[in-house]
């Protein structure tokens, strides 16, 4: 398997550039927007608009520029509003390194047919941003000119509500934000429509890790890492599928580790239990990032390539990755079919929670035994 990667760069108002890239994606996009449509009616045009002049103001004028370039019709007016799209199942991990070595890495687990596999600089507003793009004007992460960096995963809840798409409220956040104070000002202002944890981090060390859910206050927490779960696990079967509680356990540890270096932490986002390559059933890492907003750069890694990216150097390219998934036989007992962006994946195999090797070795509190508790909590 194997997907086609660009970094393109527009370091100004979008232009031809994007163009090319809404018409690369849009039928898929349609195509997604009509089917989940029929079964759950979503806003008209005229409530999302008017939601984006009262949130985003200042993106407003960017917005119709967007929509003259691609000569919408209204769906795709109403979807580059980023006001209520579908609901979509994504997996995720995110870690910041502490110290003089202060960096973000993520990585970013779905399926590869509904990946953009597109990196963009652009200066749309106030500030250059480099960032992964989704929904054709979001971002799953990235970092501005200023240093500041933020990074989503999917907060493990089947609740939607009233909101934006995060990748649309994380896109304003670098085009108007510099620093964590800032970005934590608007998730706290902005409604998402799903819940997610949103990494942020600035040039100065500061970090934060936000929980967002739709109806619901903004949680900032101090962590340093987040996974596919917010405070509790509320959705069993997803948690089991894509091993969120092992994740978590694994950096925690990880984390604490004395003299952890940038290359060694990087390295861990490339093996299980962090990396996943379970690409034809939605869960394989596409990408891993690793950002540094000291030094204004981010590295795109897969395990035989690296693609370097700064302001002050960047460079177009377009890139094979070749993904590789296992071969793994098929229990027809306990199988949970994930979905993802209004589809449904085909049936898989989740496993009971097991515990990685590296983690095994920690403190004895971290057991099969824990995590058969936690489970039970979670059922109850």
């Amino acid at each position: 398997m194997q997907i086609n990667f660009k970094t393109i760069s527009e370091p100004s108002l979008p232009g031809l550039k994007w163009q090319n890239l809404f018409f690369t994606h849009w039928e898929a996009y349609k195509k997604w927007l009509i089917e989940n449509e029929k079964e759950v009616p979503t806003s008209d045009l005229k409530t999302s608009q008017s939601a984006l002049k009262t949130y985003m103001p200042e993106s407003w004028d960017t917005y119709e520029r967007l929509c003259q370039l691609a000569d919408t019709d209204e769906l795709a007016a109403k979807f580059l509003t980023g006001y209520q799209p579908p609901f979509y199942v994504s997996g995720c991990s995110n870690a910041i390194l502490k110290g003089d070595d202060f960096q973000l890495v993520r990585n970013y687990d779905h399926h590869p047919d509904l990946f953009e596999g597109v990196q963009i600089l652009t200066k749309w507003n106030q500030k250059r941003v480099i960032a992964v793009s989704d929904c054709l004007i979001g971002v799953l992460d990235g970092i501005n000119e200023d240093g500041l960096v933020v990074s989503l995963t999917f907060g493990g809840r089947k609740i939607t509500g009233q909101g934006f798409g995060i990748p649309f409220i994380l896109r304003y956040i670098l085009e108007f934000c510099s620093d964590v104070e800032e970005a934590i000002e608007v998730l706290i202002r902005i409604p998402s429509h799903m819940a997610y944890n949103v990494s942020i981090a600035d040039k100065s060390g500061s970090y934060k890790t936000v929980r967002v859910a739709p109806g619901e206050k903004a949680v900032i927490t101090n962590s340093a890492y987040t996974t596919n779960h917010q405070k509790k696990v509320d959705w069993p079967e997803n948690a089991r599928f894509n091993k969120t509680i092992e994740r978590s356990l694994f950096l925690s540890h990880l984390l604490e580790e004395q003299d952890l270096s940038t290359e060694n932490l990087v390295s861990a986002f490339l093996r299980k239990p962090l990396y996943n390559d379970l690409f034809r059933e939605g869960f394989g890492t596409l990408f891993t990032a690793s950002y540094f907003p000291k030094l204004g750069e981010v590295d795109l890694h897969w395990p035989n390539k690296k693609i370097r990216q700064s302001f002050d150097n960047f460079e177009e390219k377009d890139e094979i990755i070749t993904l590789q998934q296992r071969r793994k036989k098929r229990s027809k007992n306990n199988q949970f079919s994930i979905p993802y962006q209004g589809y449904t994946a085909k049936t898989i195999t989740y496993s009971n929670p097991i515990l990685n090797k590296a983690v095994s070795k920690k403190p004895k509190e971290i057991t099969n035994e824990f995590l058969k508790e936690v489970w039970s909590i979670t059922k109850s």
